[in-house]
């Protein structure tokens, strides 16, 4: 008779409670909660599904107060109105005939102050993480921490009314408890910080907590976990001998067991590179046979898939597995492995409902980089290793990428003395982002973009001269793997747009950009996409017609708009928005913008900025699809030949050029407002102005165009934004008006109609003595703009407990400030506005404290000039006549907007025809093969 597998004999843990196997769900981050934390029926049935024939499932971390969440979506536990979902969660685990274990935590340094309402996070000590831009925390008295280990134990004695069988108490991941115990968090000199023994404290008093509540309950068999991380990179950090001390000292407390919370279970420590020993091995060296500690079972995780991968884990010294990925990709994985099958961490792109996988986990990182695109082909590479420079500002160093025939698996950094704390983070948290995402075109980490595009674009030669040894092995030219059907120029949505669109009508498309990065200017875009008659308008009741958006846009471009383009704008506005959703990029949630009269500015559902959700979402469809990108490529000349485009001269950042062979071209490289000459010559009176755009926004594509005899059209006609923050040059999203805010001057009052078209207010407010105006908003318009505490955590906001407070602070007369909003609110009141007829974004009365304020004055924003093309955009020359092959999109194109943009219309013109030019091109290239 053949013997059980090691991986599927019980354990049964201190308690009495027993898992039938070895092998648990580890606890993974879905981002699927409500937004206060409450469980969906969704994420109900995700763990149901994946509950059969494991051992156990570790939900994932639950906030223990409201000041606790680390990442949006995330599970609470900290009210009891939270009991019933967790409740049905832990029934569809233990039906299936496992233990559920519920793991708690609060975020401290970690929580990002826009996830709580743009408060300050706390921790131990007033200490920001070791990252750039970090936040600094709020320190914690000694009441706010005794009462933090009372609400751990509320959390405990809520998980035993739900029905878990035990909690995993979350010490690593940097959270709160980690950060206690860690000498770069906790500079306290108290009872709570000093020497490891009392930094040791707070951890072991929350123990103790989940003791007592256990007790008081009569749930004496309920299981009690902990989560450790077992090194710190910063300096001073826990290091490994700390680490063993604390859990020693846990263990003499009473623990079922110990999680490492590594990457890999093999994984060899972070901070001594030169000693490549497993950490679960000099774990096992290091506890001694009579300790507390050896006799708590150990769970490993990480790079748990198949049956190899088990045992070897197993046989290094784990007792418990917790699986995470694989347990996503194959809900009846236990199944799948005894059964003996081999299997590939990858998922078809519609099998998300299928696999009772919720929405937002879906589009997570982690999981998105398992999608793949049944009709796409994967890069071909040659497997081995290469070697790369780092290079950024002071940065050098050297890194390793290993490939796969078709994947990116592993990425190293080469041992060195020099290397610091801050930058080893970066690379371990965009390592993992681009190892999941199979590509270096994956988002930067925040505070650290040079460092990380440095290394990213180190990824991306590597991938390059990997492609070129494997078709050089293969016998296949190099040169032909640059040969393409579309070319396009320029990575923001128009240019993203285009090229998912032009590839999944059997194009064979690259990108090139000449910035370090992808995403162009929209990644700057704010307040969201117009568009009329659209399924989320229906589903809200509001009446729109695409007759009135025409109307709104025309008048809004003082009549200077091309009518034909107009026209088309309009009429595709809505599909644009469907395509989007298609994609998984929901823009659900609907606002309004100066100048509009109805609804009609589609953002997230969480009203957050659009600019920077549209190209996260568009990068995943790029990613999924395979399709090529060059960065630091500048388009140098588009090559023409019998009146036919045959190719792109390109020079990338070594100087080196070359021709990418096309039949059509599409160009999508934004307009010129970061242009000052180009500016200044068609607009003198803009000298001096700041600009929102970014570096890139030179009107490149313009010039390349005019080489081949391109028409311009409206090259004069400029748009400042209203609303620009001038000291960092950073737009003030017109949602905030659209909320409800107003605009006073500097004596306190209102000087013009906040919601009129964007040239009309920043004229008003350059007539102003001051230049400058403060953009004035309460409470609940903050609570409804998740920019604003974006704004709050960049420094921008001035804050009053009132709003006589609130004029002080900003050196107003309080009694005119109370004047002036008096009379808005009750313009409010009786939704009609005598002093400046303004008769949209009358939302409610300003009147719930705290009072914000934030100085802004005009800067440049929109090129509304650039070159001509036809309804198909194609662009035209200065005959009218179209350019066989080139196609254009987005800023660089003129004639849409007329003399002035209206909010909201950028995104939609951006999407709109780079979605049709997309199209066109791919199927002029299918009719001229």
């Amino acid at each position: 008779m053949e013997r059980t597998p090691v991986f599927n004999t019980a354990l049964s843990f201190t308690r009495g409670k027993t898992a039938k196997n070895r092998l648990l769900m580890a606890p993974m981050t879905t981002c699927s909660g409500f937004h206060d934390g409450s469980v969906p029926q969704d994420l109900v049935d995700y763990y149901g599904q994946r509950a059969q024939g494991l051992g156990a499932v570790i939900v994932e971390c639950c906030f223990i107060d409201p000041l606790g969440p680390a990442f949006p979506g995330a599970l609470g536990i900290d009210n009891d109105k939270k009991i019933p979902g967790l409740a049905r969660v832990a029934k569809a685990i233990k039906q299936q005939g496992a233990l559920a274990i519920l793991q708690i935590y609060h975020g401290g340094r970690m929580v990002e102050p826009e996830l709580i309402g743009g408060r300050t996070p706390v921790a131990p000590s007033a200490v920001a993480a070791a990252r750039e831009g970090a936040t600094i925390p709020r320190a914690l008295n000694l009441g706010e921490i005794d009462a933090l280990i009372t609400k751990f134990g509320d959390a405990v004695n809520r998980a035993i009314k739900a029905g878990f069988d035990g909690v995993e108490i979350h010490g690593a991941n940097t959270y709160l408890l980690q950060q206690f115990y860690s000498p770069h968090s906790n500079r306290r000199d108290d009872q709570w910080g000093g020497d490891r023994e009392k930094r040791s404290r707070f951890p072991l008093a929350v123990l103790d907590i989940a003791h007592q509540i256990a007790e008081r309950a009569e749930a004496s068999d309920f299981i009690i976990g902990y989560r450790f991380s077992p090194e710190e990179i910063e300096k001073p950090g826990i290091t490994f001998g700390d680490s063993l001390y604390l859990l020693e000292k846990l263990a003499e407390r009473g623990l079922d067991y110990v999680h490492f919370s590594l990457g890999h279970w093999s994984r060899s420590s972070i901070v001594d590179l030169e000693d490549p020993t497993p950490l679960i091995a000099r774990y096992r060296q290091a506890i001694s046979s009579g300790s507390s500690l050896a006799q708590v079972p150990v769970i490993g995780v990480g790079g748990i898939v198949n049956r190899a991968d088990v045992e070897n884990a197993l046989r290094a010294g784990y007792d418990l597995l917790a699986v995470g990925k694989a347990c996503i990709v194959y809900p009846d994985w236990w199944q799948r492995l005894n059964a003996g099958e081999n299997l590939s961490l990858e998922m078809a792109s519609t099998q998300r409902e299928a696999l009772c996988i919720p929405e937002p986990l879906w589009h997570f990182s982690l999981v998105d980089a398992m999608i793949r695109d049944e009709q796409s082909a994967g890069k071909k590479f040659k497997a081995g290793i290469y070697h790369e420079k780092v290079e950024a500002e002071a940065l050098k160093l050297n890194i390793d990428v290993q490939l796969d025939t078709d994947r990116i698996t592993d990425i190293r950094l080469q041992p060195d003395s020099c290397l610091d704390v801050d930058f080893t983070q970066t690379f371990e948290q965009l390592r993992t982002r681009m190892l999941v995402a199979n590509s270096p075109y994956v988002d930067a980490i925040a505070g650290a973009t040079t460092q990380s595009e440095a290394l990213k674009k180190a990824v991306s030669r590597a991938l390059s001269t990997s492609s070129k040894h494997w078709a050089q092995d293969s016998g296949v030219d190099p040169a032909s793997l640059e040969n393409y059907d579309v070319i396009v120029i320029g990575s923001g949505g128009a240019g993203l747009a285009a090229a998912i669109n032009a590839h999944d009508l059997g194009a064979k498309v690259v990108i090139v950009e000449r910035m370090p990065t992808i995403g162009g200017n929209t990644l700057k875009a704010s307040v969201g996409m117009n568009a009329a008659q659209t399924t989320y308008q229906r589903a809200k009741g509001i009446e729109d017609t695409k007759a009135c958006f025409y109307e709104e846009t025309l008048r809004g471009g003082k009549y200077k708009n091309n009518p034909d383009l107009l026209q088309q704008f309009v009429e595709r506005a809505p599909a644009a928005i469907d395509w989007l959703a298609k994609q998984q990029i929901i823009l659900s949630d609907i606002t309004i913008t100066g100048g509009m009269s109805i609804d009609r500015t589609h953002r997230p559902a969480d009203r957050s900025a659009v600019g920077g959700f549209l190209i996260s979402g568009l990068v995943k469809n790029l990613n999924q699809r395979n399709i090529d990108v060059l960065l630091d490529t500048k388009a140098e000349s588009i090559e023409y030949q019998d009146d036919t485009v045959i190719g792109l001269t390109v020079v990338d950042e070594y100087g080196e050029r070359r021709v990418l062979r096309a039949k059509a071209i599409i160009v999508a490289t934004g307009g010129f407002s970061a242009n000052t000459k180009m500016v200044e010559h068609y607009r003198p009176e803009l000298t001096g102005f700041v600009t929102t755009n970014h570096k890139g926004a030179t009107g490149s594509g313009i010039t390349l165009l005019q080489a081949l005899g391109a028409k311009t059209v409206d090259m004069a006609e400029i748009q400042i934004h209203p609303t620009v923050e001038q000291r960092s040059a950073y737009l003030i999203s017109e949602s905030i008006r659209g909320g409800g805010a107003i605009l006073v001057s500097q004596a306190g009052e209102r000087f013009c109609n906040e919601m009129d078209t964007r040239d009309k207010v920043s004229a008003q407010i350059i007539a102003l003595a001051e230049k400058s105006a403060w953009i004035i908003f309460d409470e609940q318009v903050r609570s409804q703009n998740k920019a604003a505490d974006e704004y709050l955590a960049k420094g921008f906001v001035v804050q009053g407990k009132d709003a006589s407070d609130l004029a002080k602070k900003t050196g107003m007369d309080p009694d005119v400030l109370a004047h002036t909003l008096a009379i808005f609110n009750q313009a409010v009141r009786q939704q009609q506005d005598p002093q400046f007829g303004r008769t949209t974004a009358l939302r409610h009365p300003l009147e719930n404290a705290p009072f914000y304020a934030i100085n802004i004055a005009p800067g440049v924003h929109h090129t509304m000039g650039g070159v001509a093309i036809s309804t198909q955009a194609q662009v035209l020359d200065t005959q009218h006549r179209p350019i066989t092959g080139l196609w254009a999109a987005g800023e660089v194109v003129g004639g849409i907007h007329g003399a002035n943009r209206i909010g909201g219309n950028a995104v939609a013109d951006i999407i709109i025809f780079g979605l049709l030019a997309g199209e066109q091109a791919a199927n002029w290239v299918k009719t001229n093969k």
